[in-house]
C-alpha cells in the first residue's frame, strides 16, 4: 500500500520541501511508494510519478500504461482529499505535525464513511 502526497498550492516552498523531503525518506525506509505529481520529478527513491513525455518523442505503451494506472490512484485521492476538506472546514488549513493530522483525517474519514455507508 502506498501513500498519496499532494500538499496543495498554498504552502510555502521551504515548508513543501521540507515535508517532501522527509516523506520521502519514510516512504525509501519502509518500501512505501508515495504517488506524487510530476512537480516532484527527481525528488527521491521514495516517490513515484508519472513518466513525462520525452521531448520530441513518445511513451512506451508500459509507460502510457503505467501513467494510466498512478494517475487512477491519485485520483482517488484526490477526491477523498476533497471530500474531507469540504465536509470537515477543520481539515482546511491544518499547520499540526502530520502523524496528528494523520489521526485527525482518519477519524474525519470513519465519520464519512458512517455518514455515507461506504467507503470512499
Amino acid at each position: 500500500m502506498g501513500l498519496c502526497f499532494d500538499p496543495g498550492r498554498v504552502v510555502a516552498r521551504g515548508v513543501l520541501r521540507e515535508q517532501a523531503l522527509a516523506l520521502n525518506r519514510i516512504a525509501a525506509e519502509l518500501n512505501m511508494p508515495t504517488l506524487v505529481d510530476l512537480g516532484y520529478e527527481n525528488a527521491g527513491e521514495g516517490f513515484r510519478h508519472p513518466h513525462k513525455k520525452p521531448a520530441g518523442g513518445e511513451l512506451t505503451e508500459a509507460q502510457q500504461t503505467y501513467n494510466k494506472v498512478i494517475r487512477g490512484i491519485h485520483g482517488v485521492c484526490e477526491r477523498a482529499n476533497s471530500l474531507l476538506k469540504t465536509t470537515f472546514k477543520a481539515l482546511r488549513r491544518v499547520s499540526l505535525d502530520p502523524s496528528r493530522i494523520t489521526k485527525i483525517a482518519t477519524a474525519a474519514l470513519v465519520l464519512l464513511q458512517l455518514e455515507y455507508d461506504r467507503t470512499i
